[in-house]
């Protein structure tokens, strides 16, 4: 006896519910433990699945990592958007979420992600082409959001430095809280932005 369109739907919602499970408890570990301390294994057992179970839905170490880091960034990139509903906010506000987006635990564990693929050739090549395309979507929310227009000359490369800048406070809350320098820096490119997009 077959089973009925029905009986498919809860067993669906089941496996979306484990692989999305399996995602956020892989992000979790490689901000945590980093790549070395990222096995398919301590994740299962952190996610409440079997080994088996999530080799099912990611058969390698390497297509649940980069699926990882990729979910969260979709997720990330919308939670973004849902900040400003309306479009182009306040500038300040918006340099602020942007920043916000490189001090957390999504970067933490794209940051592991970047530094095992330099060493394995492997990962490389999936993690650059992730990059590539979670930048882009990066770039086209904060044009969008700072109601920037690239057409004109300059504009371009100034949400650019802005996603640039953003990254490297990142890298320097990794070692450090540096909140209140963070603050000062946010407010002099909110304002250098406002006189870039003007």
């Amino acid at each position: 006896m077959g089973m009925t369109a029905v009986d498919r739907a809860p067993k669906q919602d089941r496996s979306r519910a484990t692989r999305q499970r399996l995602l956020e408890a892989a992000v979790a570990c490689l901000a945590e433990h980093g790549w070395a301390g990222s096995t398919v294994s301590v994740v299962a057992e952190r996610a409440g699945v079997s080994r088996g179970a999530a080799q099912h839905h990611f058969p390698t170490r390497e297509d649940l990592f980069t699926a990882a880091v990729e979910y969260v960034a979709e997720e990330r990139s919308s939670a973004l958007r849902d900040l400003f509903p309306q479009g182009a906010a306040d500038r300040r506000a918006v340099v602020r979420a942007l920043v916000d987006l490189f001090t957390g635990p999504l970067f933490r564990a794209a940051l592991h992600l970047w530094v095992a693929a330099s060493d394995e050739e492997q990962l490389r090549a999936r993690v650059t082409e992730l990059e590539a395309r979670v930048g882009r979507e990066t770039h086209r929310i904060a044009v969008d959001l700072l109601g920037a227009d690239e057409s004109r000359p300059g504009v371009r490369e100034s949400v650019q430095g802005l996603l640039d800048m953003a990254r490297g406070l990142g890298l320097a809350n990794l070692l450090t809280d540096d909140t209140a320098r963070r603050d000062r820096v946010v407010a002099q490119w909110a304002t250098l932005l406002d006189t870039a997009l003007e």
